[in-house]
């Protein structure tokens, strides 16, 4: 269902659609630099997936490409700064297994050459079950679970490939890929234990000669989808009948027969030994074509299930039991969100989860694409039951759409088609049904001709991927195509303050992509807007956050990136001489003596800007300084009564309480600070636990929080977690490198490591 209508009015008029209506268009977008060439093209029917932790995963035929997008405090460029890896494509092809080496060889063999000809050409043109007819090689689809499933906080990476190998992967060391498991080996395994066998067990009554038979074993382990759930808090009895709460998320794998085949990982997930088969959905839906998940939440209610779209066009959402997890619900039944069968194909399924502003309840926004229309279905749960409100949004693109993303923060739907046209979609509610508000984007001029293959919006919706390459250049197509990542803003500057102000996460990193726009504007005027600093500064005094200190540090060290003077160049150029011919020697004297003064004046000048810039370089450090300070002493008070809370009696942990105390100490204003100290003294009851050099011994003194310095000159890096020299070859760093941490030990206690979990104190990155 959609509304057209004239927006606000302006002095020239919107452009007009197809259908007589009025749109307006989208002035924020900027596109930024770099564009990002890929090394091949992009596969798959959705190539762009981007995570929580801000990166964006590309798929090619060659690799997976990743591009993490890194708010650099260090560097006064103006471009995007992203750090790029990519997993490649296995080189060694999958086959999968349906039976003993031997007969399946013998199936092979019969069906290429069976007497039927309708049942020779669908064997013959199905890669699956003959891969001697050549199998693509590339990546099919990417999926980013949650934030905080692997053990540095970060996410993980689902990567399935055109021949149907489902991976999992992990960046545990900053730059680097490891594959943890193979689902799909080991799905293959599962199923020859059980001998093919349904979900009811009952052994196939059918053997591999049987053609329909064949195509049920392979149709039953070929992944067509993936997707991870949020993350889920259970009970879970250890063996001296204690519970403790266990996180744990699930990933769902769409097969191409229509089974939802759950795996289970235990958080932190380590080791792909850990992975564990959960359950079996069998959905019914004939030709599956996406996939995605639905979960509900109100107070201390949950539910979730999974939607599945057909190829030939129904919808509907399938109930997930979960045991253990307090206050969870499992629908009764399906849900049909649309169930014509239309032959128009459902693709790129996305669950928004609102608040409905009339209700005031909890309701769901399912959008997907079919064809040239949006489909959307709004989830209502009231004392009645589940109401379902559906429809499509026609005229929105003349050739079908091939990508659709949403932007969570501030609801709106994205859909671009081949022709590289992007419309927004703005949800509005009324009081049974929803109206979509259409809006063109405003294009760069350097994209407006390119074909459109997928796009992606950043966690918190700064910004829009696309990749895209040449359309039809002079008339032709181009003999040879580049393929490009772009990005496009979708926020403004001011709107990107303001929901950092605003933010109820409380975590920099989280926010990493708003920052960037900040930085790029701090960046390219010089100064910190005043606005933004005054606004901070009172939420400063209403509230005293260490997130709003924090981000007071992140702009100050941008401002002061922003002074630093472009590097020189001093590499050697060949000098060529000019041959003058002098007309006057009189005039030229006169003229050399007035360039000699102008060169004199402009040198004075200069070399005072010079100074007052340096002034300000001063200035800025020391505002740093002030701040850094202020985050390092407000996190020692928290260290220092986590020590209090945790310790009975004087004992000496690998946390330097005294150091902490002598350094608290100094300042004399600080109250709090002093009440702490005073409790601390009591328990230590005047013994003191010195650190000591492990190169000779002497005694560390706590005269910095950043490093320490024995008399005999060595010097170590402290922790910033629990300000512990790291005297070990091996320890963590934050991922913007401002800061170390050092590595857990086995014989540390439990409140030790849960402090050492903690991301940076001064920008809120995670330990790698």
């Amino acid at each position: 269902m959609y509304k057209g209508g004239r927006e606000a009015s302006s002095s020239l008029p919107a452009p007009r659609t197809a259908w007589g209506g009025r749109r307006a268009l989208i002035e924020m977008s900027v596109k930024r630099d770099p564009v990002v060439s890929l090394m091949a093209p992009v596969s798959g029917l959705q190539p762009l997936s981007w995570s929580q932790d801000h990166r964006l995963a590309v798929c090619t035929t060659s690799s997976l490409s990743v591009m993490e997008l890194v708010c650099d405090v260090h560097t006064n460029k103006q471009d995007l700064m992203l750090h790029r890896t990519s997993i490649p494509v296995p080189t060694d092809a999958n086959r999968l297994r349906v039976g003993p080496a031997a007969e399946q060889a013998q199936v092979m063999e019969k069906f290429c050459t069976h007497p039927d000809p309708s049942v020779r050409q669908v064997f013959l043109a199905d890669k699956v079950m003959n891969p001697s007819i050549g199998v693509h090689k590339g990546i099919k689809y990417a999926s980013w679970s949650p934030l905080g499933c692997e053990s540095s906080g970060r996410c993980l990476l689902a990567c399935l490939t055109l021949d149907h190998r489902l991976t999992i992967h992990n960046s545990h060391k900053r730059l680097e890929w490891n594959m943890l498991v193979d689902l799909t080996k080991k799905y293959s395994e599962r199923l020859k234990e059980r001998g093919y066998a349904k979900k009811d067990n009952k052994p196939p009554q059918a053997n591999l000669l049987d053609f329909e038979e064949l195509q049920r074993r392979f149709h039953m382990q070929t992944p067509l989808r993936m997707e991870w759930s949020s993350v889920y808090t259970i009970k879970q009895v250890q063996p001296d009948n204690a519970c403790i709460d266990v996180e744990m998320v699930l990933l769902a794998v769409l097969m191409e027969n229509g089974d939802l085949v759950l795996w289970k990982f235990v958080l932190p997930f380590l080791n792909g030994a850990d992975v564990v088969f959960y359950d079996i959905i069998e959905s019914g839906v004939s030709r599956p074509s996406n996939l995605a998940w639905w979960e509900y939440e109100n107070a201390d209610r949950r539910m979730s299930g999974l939607i599945i779209g057909s190829e030939v066009g129904p919808v509907k959402i399938m109930p997930v039991s979960l045991s253990g997890v307090k206050g969870y619900f499992t629908l009764r039944h399906p849900v049909i969100l649309w169930k014509e069968c239309d032959e128009i194909a459902v693709e790129n399924i996305k669950c928004v989860p609102m608040i409905h502003p009339i209700h005031k309840s909890s309701c769901s926004l399912i959008v997907a694409s079919r064809g040239c229309y949006v489909f959307w279905c709004l989830l209502l749960i009231s004392p009645a039951g589940l109401n379902v409100h559906n429809s499509h949004v026609a005229g929105l693109h003349s050739l079908p759409v091939v990508s659709l993303a949403v932007s969570h923060h501030g609801v709106a739907v994205y859909t671009c088609s081949l022709d590289g046209w992007i419309k927004k979609l703005t949800p509005t509610f009324t009081e049974n049904t929803l109206i979509f508000k259409q809006e063109d984007m405003l294009q760069p001029e350097n994209l407006t001709s390119r074909r459109i293959h997928g796009i992606a919006v950043s966690r918190n919706g700064a910004y829009i991927a696309m990749v895209s390459t040449q359309g039809i250049v002079d008339s032709y197509h181009p003999m040879n195509r580049t393929y490009q990542v772009h990005f496009v803003t979708l926020k403004t500057p001011e709107m990107a303050a303001t929901l950092l102000l605003k933010s109820p996460t409380q975590n920099l990193y989280k926010m990493a992509d708003l920052l960037d726009i900040v930085r790029w504007q701090i960046l390219k005027n010089k100064c910190i807007p005043a606005s933004l600093l005054e606004e901070l500064d009172q939420k400063i005094q209403e509230v005293d956050s260490p997130y709003l200190w924090r981000f007071k540090l992140f702009l100050v060290r941008v401002l002061y990136q922003s002074l630093q003077s472009p590097p020189t160049d001093h590499r050697l150029k060949p000098t060529h001489e000019v041959n003058k011919v002098l007309v006057r020697d009189e005039e030229d004297g006169e003229e050399e003596e007035d360039d000699g003064q102008e060169e004199g004046e402009s040198g004075g000048v200069k070399s005072e800007k010079d100074e007052n810039q340096e002034e300000q370089k001063a200035e800025v450090q020391a505002w740093i300084n002030a701040v850094e300070t202020h985050l390092m002493r407000e996190n020692m008070k928290k260290v220092l009564g986590v020590v209090y809370l945790n310790t009975w009696i004087a004992q000496n942990t690998s946390i330097p309480t005294c150091g902490l105390v002598e350094y608290l100490a100094k300042d004399t204003n600080d109250r709090a600070s002093e009440v702490l100290i005073g409790h601390i003294k009591n328990k230590m009851n005047k013994q003191t636990f010195s650190e000591r050099c492990s190169l000779c011994q002497a005694v560390l003194p706590f005269t910095d929080h950043k490093q320490a310095i024995c008399t005999n000159g060595h010097m170590w890096l402290r922790c910033v977690l629990s300000y512990q020299a790291c005297q070990t070859l091996t320890f963590r760093r934050c991922l913007l490198l401002d800061s170390i941490a050092r590595l857990p030990k086995p014989e540390d206690p439990e409140w030790i490591k849960k402090i050492l979990q903690a991301p940076c104190t001064l920008c809120d990155s995670p330990m790698i």
